[in-house]
């Protein structure tokens, strides 16, 4: 058996260098997301994660071990996926300044026929932002490849005053919820350090 993770995200795979799992194959999803926007964050993020994780395991065997996940940021009940442009990061960034959101990740463990799917929640708090900190951060290019137009684990750290949740979650990973869903899925086998 290896561990294959489904994403090319690299705070994804230092995430899994952080809890022990150094030895896995990153294939990554290509397949189109189809997002659904009468779905609620919660269930999107598990549809998505499923769904790069049923894509992935037609090119891995039946013993491989698949993690996938997705996460979004969501504001009010409305999701904010990757900024197209610098223009709508600011946007978003504006919008999320002195507020509270949250962010949502669906993760995905399959192996074989046996798939676990499930989410995890963390509100953010942000401080009230200035124009000026937004325009500076805009300009790093930082935002632009992020949901909400921010990175925890980068300089938007600046930015949050507090969260309620799991930290790792709000960088794409939830690995306390992972391991779990890793223990029951192979009820005591070796599949996770």
């Amino acid at each position: 058996m290896s561990i294959v993770l489904a994403s090319q995200s690299p705070r994804r795979r230092d995430l899994l260098h952080q809890i022990g799992i150094n030895e896995f194959r990153v294939i990554p999803a290509q397949g189109e997301e189809e997002k659904d926007p009468n779905l609620s964050p919660a269930a999107l993020v598990e549809r998505l994660s499923r769904q790069k994780a049923d894509e992935v395991a037609q090119r891995c065997g039946p013993e491989d071990l698949i993690i996938a996940a997705d996460t979004i940021v969501a504001l009010d009940g409305r999701i904010l996926g990757k900024p197209r442009d610098e223009a709508e990061a600011v946007q978003m960034l504006h919008a999320l300044s002195g507020r509270r959101h949250e962010v949502f990740s669906g993760v995905t463990v399959r192996r074989g026929e046996r798939v676990l799917t499930e989410y995890e929640e963390t509100a953010v708090f942000f401080r009230p932002l200035t124009d000026r900190e937004i325009d500076w951060y805009v300009s790093t290019g930082e935002p632009l490849d992020k949901a909400g137009a921010y990175g925890i684990q980068g300089m938007g750290i600046r930015f949050v005053s507090r969260i309620e949740g799991d930290y790792t979650n709000v960088v794409g990973l939830p690995v306390c919820r992972l391991l779990d869903m890793m223990g029951r899925l192979c009820q005591g086998e070796l599949c996770k350090p």
